[in-house]
């Protein structure tokens, strides 16, 4: 009896959290997470829990579907966007379990044609660079090439060689789909087939995933298919077509629901195993999960969150302590739609969370779930976060009203609007068109089919514009210059907002 009782308080002593980690009452968390859902407004969403490679939670939570009022299920598809990007690296672990590649082979040794800024960075940039987000450019460099974009992936690629850097090379982090991309060109080149071919091949078929694709021409609507909100300031929800993502699918094209999703995390959990087979090698499975790229924690990151010490980025993963242990993680974002995956591998605990509405509760839930699993539930993360969230929305409506004071009152174009039509060039995007219509300037951007803006005067030679039929994209501004001359001879658009740069490219008119 008293070698026992040592061996329960040495478990104590060493792990202390192992024996309450069992504890998650999913009966509190089931109400809390429906709870947060209505506090935070999002019309719907569902999540799962894995552990010890059982799924303990698969739920759907209010509305896929506002208008038909169908309910959201553990079936229902969701974009994952970003979190495609694992699939990606797991993908290329493959190759590299065959020794067809290695992570630190050089990128022009695969597509010869590939260029970046520099002749060095453009000789020297690895697969490994190109998933650990440390090419030198800036988050977010030049997605505006593929978003709503009729470029091939290839073309892509090709015209991020005239984007400029922000940092140094391998010097620091910058999250990059482009270069995501890139690495899905290079598994295609080796592999001989398609990445969607060999993601649906290689782990959807074999998981089980039936639900799952990679593609949105694979969606159909009418099912049990989540439909994107944006849920603006006043709250209520306008419905958002999804956007086709293929010229951008290695970084974010899959379609998933937290059931098949559950099995992917089982999957990563058993370090890529399935069914005794091993499908991935550990080898390649810890390769991903080490930390490649470090992103600072700030000290007021660490005084609003103490159980964080360190961040960065593996290869297709972000990667962070907390209580202790490492947790293996990434979030993904599309219109209308945000994602969390997450798991902490020494406990075999895994979730995920989707929701059809741009929020923070993903992250939440994150450290909420963890923080019962660890038995530290004295926290309400929803609030916390929440509170963060309408900080933002406030700071967004102000910046509407400080847009009007900060106009100059009663001035008028310096030119007839005629004179500001015409077709203009950016060397790295390519063109738009500004055309007159009934009084009215509109932009066109050409690469695309649909990425239409109304221009309305704001003072001088700027006006202000508004995106059609994306209601996530805020109002922004059209800036037109002339030369020594004095006719127009180019335009500057800034649309500000947290994923697309709009005002790098420097429009020339022809």
């Amino acid at each position: 009896m008293r070698k026992i009782l040592l061996v329960i308080i040495l478990a104590f002593i060493i792990s202390p959290y192992k024996l309450i980690s069992q504890n998650i009452n999913i009966e509190k968390l089931d109400q809390y997470i429906e709870n947060a859902r209505l506090e935070w407004g999002i019309p719907g969403m569902a999540v799962a829990i894995v552990k010890d490679g059982k799924v303990i939670l698969s739920k759907g939570y209010g509305l896929r579907n506002i208008k038909s009022g169908k309910k959201v299920d553990k079936n229902t598809l969701f974009a994952i966007a970003s979190n495609s990007k694992a699939f990606t690296t797991a993908a290329l672990s493959i190759l590299v379990d065959e020794q067809k590649i290695n992570w630190d082979d050089k990128v022009i040794d695969y597509l010869p044609w590939f260029k970046l800024y520099s002749p060095y960075v453009t000789e020297n940039i690895t697969i490994r660079d190109l998933v650990s987000h440390r090419s030198g450019l800036n988050t977010f460099s030049g997605d505006l090439l593929w978003y709503y974009t009729n470029y091939s992936t290839e073309e892509v690629v090709r015209r991020a060689q005239f984007l400029e850097p922000k940092y140094g090379f391998r010097e620091n982090f910058g999250y990059q789909n482009i270069m995501f991309s890139a690495a899905g060109l290079i598994l295609e080149k080796v592999s001989g087939t398609t990445w969607r071919e060999f993601i649906e091949s290689k782990f959807m078929k074999p998981l089980n995933m039936t639900n799952s694709n990679t593609s949105v021409t694979a969606l159909d609507l009418k099912a049990n298919t989540a439909i994107p909100y944006h849920v603006g300031i006043d709250r209520k929800p306008v419905a958002i077509n999804y956007l086709n993502w293929d010229n951008c699918e290695a970084a974010a094209a899959i379609n998933s629901s937290v059931e098949d999703m559950s099995k992917w995390l089982i999957f990563q959990l058993d370090n890529g195993k399935l069914n005794g087979k091993q499908i991935i090698s550990e080898e390649q499975i810890w390769e991903v999960r080490k930390l490649t790229t470090p992103t600072p924690v700030s000290k007021t990151a660490f005084n609003g969150n103490p159980n964080t010490h360190y961040k960065g980025y593996g290869l297709g993963w972000n990667i962070y302590d907390y209580n202790g242990k490492k947790v293996i993680n990434h979030g993904g974002g599309s219109d209308g739609m945000i994602s969390k995956v997450a798991m902490i591998p020494e406990e075999n605990l895994g979730l995920v969370i989707l929701t059809n509405d741009i929020n923070y509760l993903p992250s939440a839930l994150t450290y909420q779930i963890f923080d019962m699993y660890f038995a530290n539930d004295d926290k309400d993360w929803s609030k916390k976060y929440l509170s963060y969230y309408k900080s933002g929305l406030e700071k967004d409506a102000k910046r509407s009203v400080e847009m009007e004071e900060l106009r100059v009152k009663n001035t008028k174009p310096s030119f007839k609007l005629s004179e500001y039509t015409g077709k203009y060039t950016d060397i790295t995007y390519g063109s738009i068109l500004v055309e007159e219509k009934n009084g009215k300037l509109i932009l066109k951007y050409l690469p695309t089919d649909g990425l239409i803006g109304d221009l309305n005067h704001y003072h001088f030679d700027v006006f202000t514009i508004k995106i059609r039929d994306l209601p996530s994209l805020p109002s922004g501004t059209v800036q037109f210059k002339m030369n020594a001359k004095g006719i127009v001879n180019s335009v500057k658009v800034d649309i500000p907002n947290p994923d697309f740069y709009f005002d790098e490219y420097n429009f020339i008119k022809e």
